[in-house]
């Protein structure tokens, strides 16, 4: 609806318009406005009274529901018997008895009309889910995610238990454990190591630690190391294992990758030793997809970069080379830029975008 002044205002203006000789229809799509609107306001009082619609007085449908009857919808509505119920369960329970008094979307008119949609009965509200914790990393050692995950035994029923701290920006494993039992003091020695190992209990910036809601990983004990550390915890949503997808993901990696003993571990050195290769593998060999293909390490270390920009003069000699192999650009070697997890739905443009690819891709 445009205000009394507006109208005038443009009115005046496409007069001006024309008499430089301009046509009306280019004048009105530049104002956004349909030529017939304007031939209705000059053919009206559109330009002196200005839009009458609010006040008009309009007839009353033919099939509107009397006061009689709305007083009915009222009375049924707060009887006893269905005082606490909702029209959806009012309007087929009157129809057992052999009653129909109004639609369910009358009921839920009339309610409102009279100030009673709120919930009936003992009801409440319902209450939106937490959105994801979302946290951004654009170097290594600002965001850590961790969980535990089991490791099978040859003995069935029995298991190991492997934890694992992935650094969110750089995806190196920087802390790893296999025990017996899954406890918090197990993961909070293994932070505490692994805090050491990186430099945390120096570095003036700590890191946020996320992880699952497990047991193990919301102990006194944990949070007490936390704390004596200085970094602060973030936890997943409960049971949505999405929220810690880059850790979930190299848990797939890990039980996926060939050598991985479906059998079943004979001891628990022997689920170690295993570990201890994974990780060397994963850290110093393994070609992430999520990272333009350079290891881990040589991202944790700053030096993808140097490597992406090597691989990309080589494409571009060998272009340069054979022209008619290329009908577009060379590959992508850009160096991947910030890490985010669990991405806000806002953020999934522009720069984050690539990340919630590389979330998908985590490992």
């Amino acid at each position: 609806m445009i205000a009394l002044e507006d109208r005038r205002q443009m009115a005046a203006w496409i007069a001006e318009a024309q008499a430089a000789g301009a046509r009306l229809a280019p004048v009105c799509a530049l104002l956004g406005l349909n030529p017939r609107t304007l031939q209705r306001w000059q053919s009206g009082a559109g330009l002196d009274a200005g839009d009458r619609r609010p006040q008009a007085v309009r007839p009353t449908p033919a099939h509107a529901l009397s006061a009689e009857e709305q007083a009915t919808i009222l009375q049924i509505a707060n009887a006893p018997e269905f005082a606490a119920l909702p029209p959806a369960q009012i309007v087929p329970r009157l129809a057992d008895q052999g009653r129909y008094v109004a639609s369910e979307s009358s009921f839920h008119r009339v309610l409102k009309a009279h100030g009673q949609s709120q919930r009936r009965g003992r009801a409440k509200r319902p209450e939106a889910r937490r959105a994801p914790t979302t946290h951004t990393a654009s170097k290594p050692g600002e965001v850590w995610c961790w969980d535990v995950t089991w490791l099978p035994s040859q003995v069935t029923g029995r298991w190991f238990y492997l934890y694992l701290i992935l650094d969110l920006y750089s995806r190196k494993i920087v802390g790893h454990e296999v025990h017996e039992v899954e406890n918090g003091e197990h993961a909070s020695a293994l932070l505490k190591r692994a805090a050491l190992a990186e430099g945390v209990h120096a570095a003036l910036e700590k890191p946020v630690l996320h992880g699952d809601n497990g047991a193990a990983l919301k102990s006194t004990t944990v949070l007490a190391m936390l704390h004596w550390l200085g970094i602060a915890p973030s936890y997943s949503r409960p049971r949505v294992s999405d929220d810690n997808a880059f850790v979930e993901s190299l848990f797939r990696t890990a039980k996926y990758r060939p050598g991985f003993p479906t059998e079943g571990f004979a001891d628990l050195t022997a689920a170690r030793q295993w570990a201890a290769q994974f990780v060397a593998w994963y850290n110093e060999e393994h070609r992430h997809s999520g990272l333009r293909y350079v290891t881990p390490a040589e991202r944790h270390a700053g030096q993808d970069p140097h490597i992406l920009a090597r691989r990309h003069a080589l494409y571009q000699t060998a272009r340069q080379r054979n022209p008619q192999r290329w009908r577009r650009n060379t590959r992508n070697w850009k160096p991947i830029g910030p890490v985010t997890l669990n991405p806000e739905r806002d953020c999934l443009t522009g720069k984050a975008q690539p990340q919630a690819e590389s979330k998908r891709k985590a490992a």
